[in-house]
């Protein structure tokens, strides 16, 4: 069964979408991908699958919020972000675009350990995942050019095949706890930001 179960006729109830997605996503083992005759490259294009995924990290079917956590982290589990800045599901038998309205995950804890050059910044995502910040999983902030308003990021997962990976939105209460770990960049520029894992993020200049 695919996610086009719902256009098979069967009557789905719009009130409660997230039973029908869960039936229709059930057979989905991530492992299972490339296994056989079938790629991400080559499997079946299903179009869009009207699930879209908002800045607060909330995921929608058919315009409703999934309730059910387990079954958003098991839509997690397959996601994957073409070149072209576009987001699909990918099971084993098919691929569909949804819609990101900003990153896939949200940043909603840190816990940060050590000091200066040997601090390790540990986030939890929205889906209590964890990241340490590092060479592999960089935190950037871009600046908004009208503005200067900072959008701060993670790296949650890193791209497969040479894709793009998987960013998580750092909230602000995060990013406030950030700014107050900030440092001096030993360059001399006069940025501040934090070290993680050996390597100095810069988060703006004071």
């Amino acid at each position: 069964m695919s996610l086009r179960a719902h256009d098979t006729g069967q009557p789905v109830r719009r009130a409660n979408p997230t039973e029908a997605v869960s039936a229709a996503f059930a057979p989905v083992n991530a492992d299972a991908l490339g296994s056989g005759v079938l790629t991400q490259d080559t499997l079946p294009i299903c179009g869009d699958f009207d699930m879209r995924i908002a800045r607060d990290g909330t995921w929608f079917y058919h315009g409703s919020p999934i309730g059910r956590k387990p079954l958003v982290k098991l839509f997690a589990s397959v996601l994957r972000r073409e070149h072209d800045g576009s987001y699909w599901l990918v099971t084993p038998v098919e691929r569909g675009r949804i819609a990101v309205d900003d990153a896939p995950f949200v940043a909603v804890e840190l816990t940060p350990s050590g000091s200066g050059r040997d601090q390790i910044l540990v986030f939890r995502t929205n889906l209590d995942e964890t990241i340490a910040a590092g060479p592999d999983f960089p935190i950037r902030v871009v600046e908004d050019a009208a503005t200067g308003e900072p959008t701060p990021y993670v790296l949650a997962r890193v791209g497969r095949d040479g894709r793009p990976g998987l960013d998580a939105l750092i909230s602000r209460p995060v990013f406030y706890q950030l700014v107050e770990l900030a440092l001096e960049d030993p360059d001399g520029s006069g940025r501040l930001g934090v070290w993680s894992g050996g390597m100095f993020f810069p988060l703006g200049r004071a």
